[in-house]
């Protein structure tokens, strides 16, 4: 047993010490001095020092948590490795706390027995806590058009704030100022990254949820391509699309694999292309390229035409006027002068 000689007595907030065979004092014989300091504001993770002054015929000093005791005189009733004793004379009794928890927070007593009377001093220590952010919205992958929450708690003291922003691409105007950010019938233009941030008058913790939304293929309109015989020709397919489109290549309803007579096609993310190395007549003609995700398809075509063809625009369509068309329109227009 720890100091066999001296026990402490607490009766609510009223500290006595007991010396054996030393009278109590009894009530309305000299009453013991109180005194309430303000109160102390430290970070978790800091050190905390307690100091109270003794003063002359010190008999018996002790620091106290709430009901426990830390120190009693350069005795450690304390079981916590965090605690010791700094200093201990008749000027000063400190004892410090290292590493301080919310735990730690709360009422501590210094109590002084002088020769004549018992005296306490009482600080309330408040501990801030930096936040943390303990539960956030996994990565998601959503359709086009659905709703969408994502969730952000954090811990703190004070209590955090929480904001939450679209981080990237950036967009001011998408943005909460609470724990959910709600995002109905999400489109694919606000996919991208989302950060949540908590703040306190201590720090900010932030985090970030990556959103992707799928959506089916959209196609480019094709361009056209002539070629001259015997030359390299290419068509270009550009399709987008989340997850990326896988490409198909149709000559009419026949569908073209790579390496088939010659050709070859090469997909590169949204961009896929049908190479003709050595073009021949009979490779003029229309070409459809289809692009396929699993939430649906879209298609456009485009022409392959040789130096006799006139082509109309982009539209994938061409007209070829050949000498017997030449000569009818030279006939019409010598009638329409008679």
């Amino acid at each position: 047993m720890k100091n066999p000689v001296c026990w402490v007595v607490l009766t609510g907030i009223s500290i006595a010490f007991i010396q054996q065979g030393l009278p109590v004092r009894s009530q309305g014989e000299s009453q013991s001095d109180n005194k309430q300091m303000d109160n102390i504001t430290i970070r978790q993770g800091e050190t905390l020092f307690l100091s109270c002054s003794q003063g002359d015929f010190v008999t018996h000093t002790a620091w106290l948590n709430r009901s426990s005791i830390l120190y009693a005189g350069e005795d450690k009733w304390s079981v916590d490795p965090r605690v010791s004793l700094v200093t201990l004379n008749q000027d000063e009794f400190t004892i410090k706390i290292e590493d301080v928890d919310l735990t730690d927070e709360g009422q501590y007593i210094c109590a002084v027995q002088t020769s004549s009377r018992p005296r306490t001093t009482s600080v309330h220590i408040i501990v801030q806590v930096p936040p943390k952010i303990v539960n956030l919205s996994k990565d998601l992958v959503v359709n086009e058009g659905s709703n969408v929450t994502l969730m952000c708690l954090a811990n703190g003291k004070p209590e955090p704030a929480i904001v939450w922003r679209m981080l990237s691409p950036s967009d001011d105007s998408l943005g909460s100022d609470n724990e959910v950010l709600e995002i109905p019938f999400i489109s694919r233009y606000r996919a991208g990254v989302y950060e949540c941030t908590a703040a306190n008058d201590i720090a900010v913790d932030t985090q970030t949820v990556e959103l992707t939304v799928n959506y089916p293929p959209s196609v480019s309109d094709g361009r056209d391509v002539g070629v001259t015989l015997g030359q390299r020709g290419v068509l270009e397919c550009e399709a987008d699309a989340v997850p990326e489109a896988d490409f198909e290549w149709y000559r009419d309803d026949r569908r073209i694999f790579n390496g088939f007579d010659g050709i070859e096609i090469e997909d590169a993310g949204a961009l896929s292309k049908l190479t003709f190395f050595n073009v021949s007549e009979a490779d003029y003609g229309n070409y459809t390229c289809v692009a396929i995700n699993k939430l649906g398809s879209a298609n456009t075509s485009i022409v392959l035409y040789g130096p006799g063809a006139v082509q109309d625009g982009n539209s994938g369509t061409s007209t070829v006027f050949t000498p017997t068309c030449l000569l009818l329109i030279v006939l019409l227009q010598l009638l329409l002068k008679f």
